[in-house]
């Protein structure tokens, strides 16, 4: 069970991992071991979201979403399969934190009479500065 918030626990039946050859630097071993962990969850069908949760995951990460409604994770940080697993699991887990909140709406904000008041005064003192800069033509 991979829990990530008090509500929110996935089983691990819905955890699917997929062990692969990593890419990159690692000697003869590279060729022979397969550490890399690529984990499949079937977010559509998922009973662990549920609503807004669920449309914002949906919304968030439409990118990593298949066709299928699986998001697919995967890991090679490490040389050993297991590291990897729970590196995903970690993934997972944050992806779903940083949406369990909704986001808080921004209301607009007046503009203070102040504010306005120093923005014209700046837009004085910078024209007469500049018209300063013009060559007086004799008439």
């Amino acid at each position: 069970m991979l829990t990530v918030t008090r509500t929110i626990r996935i089983p691990e039946q819905e955890l699917e991992f997929a062990y692969i050859r990593s890419s990159g630097p690692g000697g003869q071993n590279v060729n022979k071991v397969s550490s890399k962990a690529v984990l499949t969850w079937q977010f559509a069908q998922s009973m662990a979201l549920v609503g807004a949760v669920r449309s914002r995951f949906e919304t968030r990460y439409a990118r990593r979403i298949t066709r299928e409604g699986c998001v697919v994770i995967s890991s090679q940080k490490y040389r050993e399969q297991s590291r990897n697993a729970e590196e995903c699991r970690v993934k997972l887990s944050a992806m779903i934190l940083a949406i369990v909140e909704a986001p808080v709406e921004r209301r607009p904000t007046e503009k203070t009479r102040g504010s306005q008041r120093r923005r014209l005064e700046q837009k004085r003192t910078r024209s007469a500065h500049k018209q300063g800069r013009r060559k007086l033509h004799p008439e």
